[in-house]
């Protein structure tokens, strides 16, 4: 009764796939062999010599053994489903979150501790460099004093050269006149 039944599944499966493709003229080859299958059915499959039969038997045979398979596979999976706890599943997954969660407060704390540093390092560079042009600056102002002093002081050695040579011409002169009058008085 099987075989029937399988047979008769692949006569509607044969038949959608021919109703889907567009009309041809079908060749009298492909009537006969429908017919053949036709009166296969009908008469109950009686006919095994016919190499139609056998491949059709051969193909349900492994049709049949795919449907095994996969009948196999879904009642593992759903097995599998049954066996599974899902309220274990669930902590796991529970912890695991909360894990990742504490994960990511620390990087977000020692993102904001490097973030800190670097106002901190970026602050105090900013001081050096104000500190640097505040230095820089006195610097300039010590030097242009002493500049100043300096052609000052210049200004004053000039005048005391000329004060030295003036006095040297006035001993000079006090001398000459001292020679002068004690000629006189003798």
């Amino acid at each position: 009764m099987s075989s029937l039944y399988t047979r008769s599944k692949e006569f509607t499966r044969n038949r959608k796939s021919q109703s889907d493709s567009p009309p041809a003229s079908p060749s009298p080859t492909a009537k006969t062999l429908r017919h053949e299958r036709l009166s296969r059915l009908e008469s109950g499959g009686s006919n095994p010599t016919t190499s139609d039969s056998y491949g059709d038997r051969a193909s349900a045979r492994a049709r049949r053994e795919a449907r095994e398979a996969r009948l196999a596979t879904l009642t593992s999976r759903v097995e599998e489903d049954s066996n599974r706890d899902y309220k274990k599943l669930y902590e796991s997954a529970l912890t695991e979150n909360q894990k990742l969660k504490t994960k990511l407060q620390e990087a977000q704390l020692e993102l904001a501790d490097i973030k800190s540093k670097l106002e901190k390092v970026a602050q105090q560079k900013q001081e050096k460099t104000s500190d640097r042009s505040s230095v820089l600056e006195m610097e300039k102002r010590e030097r242009r004093a002493l500049e100043r002093k300096m052609s000052e002081m210049e200004e004053e050695m000039k005048v005391l050269t000329e004060l030295k040579s003036d006095n040297q011409r006035l001993k000079d002169e006090n001398g000459a006149l001292i020679r002068v009058i004690s000629k006189l008085s003798k």
